[in-house]
């Protein structure tokens, strides 16, 4: 968000793919490789110090762990450096609802910001890694400086927008173009991050993505299955190939 991650879920790059961080380490946002994601327009050469300063620490988190939960207090917002998360919210009955996908370089934590309370579950789908932003010291910045508030505006318009996308999505789409809807934004947001838009690890389970898409296990299964068979992508456990990207779309 403010530094420097799917990949997807540990996507195939051109090039190799950062390590998971240790437990606490250094963040520094001019030597990451998602800061060309991250880090605000017009920011200072003075003002470069001050952001690294203030994202002083990487966290992290392992496969099923959860940087924060239902009911923490908000202290921090984070980035992801590397790997992938899924954000969770629990219905009264105790079912979880997948509700965002978080990938390389975006932010995660919006969510507390209405009562200072997180109210969703963030999880790992693999061995990631997270720049902490403490957030009372990341308010005091934006007051000084106009292109960090101005990010900070950005990236929770950015939010919003693609929240109401997928609102869009589970409303008036079927189940064939949920699907398609789905793998063509984690391509496109792949290309963008450096990796292959083409060929990825999907980090996210069938039953993620049916939580996610509104759809059952076994729908999601058919219509991954019914995919393969027209062409349009192939499909070896968690590896997803794009064969037919005009394919998809037209869908």
């Amino acid at each position: 968000m403010l530094t420097p991650n799917i990949a997807s879920h540990s996507t195939v790059r051109r090039g190799s793919h950062p390590p998971v961080a240790s437990q606490r380490s250094a963040a520094r946002c001019s030597s990451c490789a998602m800061r060309h994601l991250c880090m605000p327009q017009g920011l200072t050469h003075e003002d470069m110090p001050k952001l690294e300063a203030l994202i002083c620490t990487a966290r992290s988190i392992r496969r099923g762990e959860a940087l924060y939960r239902v009911g923490d207090p908000l202290d921090n917002l984070y980035a992801v450096r590397s790997g992938s998360l899924k954000t969770v919210m629990i219905h009264r009955d105790g079912r979880e609802q997948v509700t965002g996908l978080r990938l390389a370089g975006e932010p995660i934590g919006f969510d507390g910001l209405s009562d200072n309370v997180h109210t969703c579950t963030a999880v790992a789908l693999e061995d990631s890694s997270v720049c902490i932003v403490p957030y009372t010291a990341l308010k005091h910045m934006c007051r000084e400086t106009g292109a960090m508030l101005d990010r900070l505006h950005r990236l929770m318009g950015e939010q919003l927008l693609r929240e109401s996308s997928q609102m869009m999505v589970l409303g008036s789409l079927s189940a064939d173009e949920r699907v398609a809807a789905f793998l063509i934004d984690v391509s496109e947001r792949n290309g963008q991050r450096g990796y292959s838009h083409a060929e990825f690890n999907l980090r996210m389970t069938r039953e993620d993505m049916g939580s996610y898409l509104g759809m059952t296990l076994e729908t999601v299964s058919r219509t991954l299955s019914r995919f393969q068979k027209r062409g349009l992508i192939g499909a070896q456990g968690k590896l997803i190939r794009i064969i037919d990207l005009e394919g998809l779309q037209h869908l």
